[in-house]
């Protein structure tokens, strides 16, 4: 089935920085009267404000307590942590970076059950919750919820008269990275950039069409490749295969002034600003709906929420369980919107409060961007998630390296869906 987080202000994000008493009740704080070490897992903890400003939050709230980040290649995370888990590691906290690792984790037997914890706590306003259901129980807690907008260069498209509206479709989107697309070799700055993520075709497609990505027909997908392979054949996107093997930091590609434009998810925010307060990065960014289809109404995007999960083999599951528990809180909430980071705890308090961060882009279509109309679960929950993910992952890098057309590609993942998972 597809969650689909309807139009709402709530909806828009979870942008509240003034959280209230509403959402998760507060974990009692303080440790259990010595030292206690929590290892959690992380992707890329010097580039995720996130984490050190929630763990920061629960080490003040718990004395004694020392939370150990166990650092992972963002690229590499999903497939380190299954073999950590198949392996028996004893690591007390795993994130759950999307929902279709959580499916097979959860499914398999990997995780602890936390439907005690979930059921204690008011959690009516923490967004994505539902995702995390299980027959009935939760191996997870979502502490944050991302959706996908459009991210720009102010001084690019400025300099390139380049007008952004908040209907912009797709054709519109490569009529302006053309015209954005400048320079060559090692100066070349791009028009757009768009991560070697099948998501950013594949996710995008089925939320704008209504198509099921758990179906076993993908035809749906044929729009969105002809744009991906026709920025990639006039050269105005860094090509897959490029991308792929030199491992592109999607960071790197916007914070150094190497692509006018981005489509990526609301997590970016918190990583922008820390490079701007840094003085790490001088680009004068702003903020623009996902582009649309022809004679779209509305905005569509995709998103998917975070959470944290209790290895079933952790060394501690009482304090992995606390730990989860004030993620999802009021005080988790408090402590990652403090650095940018959309929270799962939805209030009545949103994009006003959420733009009065340092950094923030003041201008009404970034705040726009923060209000789309329907926000689709980036892949559907179920026990097959994974296995369908696999195989349209690497369907999508045969097309995109050119092994395969779209024509091809497609009817390979219509067969192998077909005969490998849903048979």
């Amino acid at each position: 089935m597809r969650r689909q987080f309807v139009k709402c202000a709530a909806a828009a994000a979870a942008l509240a920085l003034a959280v209230t008493a509403c959402g998760s009740s507060e974990p009692a704080a303080g440790g259990d009267g010595g030292n206690v070490t929590l290892s959690v897992t992380v992707w890329n903890l010097a580039k995720t404000p996130e984490f050190k400003a929630l763990f920061d939050a629960f080490e003040a709230a718990n004395p004694g307590v020392k939370v150990q980040p166990v650092d992972i290649l963002a690229d590499d995370y999903s497939d380190k942590i299954t073999t950590m888990l198949a392996g028996g590691d004893k690591t007390d906290v795993i994130t759950m970076k999307n929902v279709i690792d959580y499916s097979r984790y959860s499914s398999r037997g990997q995780l602890t059950d936390i439907t005690d914890i979930v059921k204690k706590n008011d959690t009516s306003k923490l967004a994505g919750l539902d995702s995390f259901n299980v027959n009935n129980t939760y191996f997870a807690m979502p502490y944050r919820q991302d959706f996908w907008l459009l991210y720009y260069n102010k001084g690019l498209t400025d300099k390139a008269g380049v007008k952004f509206s908040d209907g912009v479709t797709w054709d519109e989107y490569a009529k302006y990275a053309q015209q954005l697309t400048q320079g060559d070799g090692t100066k070349k700055v791009y028009g757009t950039y768009h991560h070697t993520w099948r998501s950013v075709t594949q996710a995008i497609s089925a939320a704008q069409t209504g198509g099921d990505q758990l179906s076993g027909d993908y035809t749906f997908f044929t729009d969105q490749y002809n744009v991906a392979l026709g920025l990639q054949k006039a050269g105005n996107t860094l090509d897959f295969g490029t991308a792929t093997a030199q491992q592109a930091d999607y960071r790197t590609m916007f914070e150094t002034g190497a692509t006018a434009m981005m489509p990526m998810g609301t997590w970016y925010i918190s990583g922008i600003l820390e490079a701007k307060e840094k003085g790490e990065s001088q680009v004068d960014w702003a903020l623009a709906p996902m582009p649309q289809r022809p004679g779209s109404t509305g905005v569509t995007t995709f998103g998917s929420p975070t959470a944290f999960a209790v290895n079933k083999n952790a060394d501690d599951a009482d304090m992995a369980k606390k730990f989860v528990e004030f993620a999802a809180s009021k005080a988790g909430a408090e402590a990652i919107t403090k650095v940018g980071v959309v929270p799962a705890l939805q209030t009545p308090e949103i994009t006003e409060a959420y733009f009065k961060l340092k950094g923030m882009p003041a201008d009404e279509l970034s705040k726009k961007a923060f209000t789309p109309d329907k926000v689709v679960l980036e892949m559907p929950v179920s026990e097959k998630a994974s296995d369908i993910d696999t195989i349209l992952n690497e369907e999508h890098q045969l097309i995109m390296v050119g092994d395969k057309s779209p024509a091809e590609g497609i009817k390979s993942m219509n067969d192998r869906v077909k005969s490998d998972v849903l048979s």
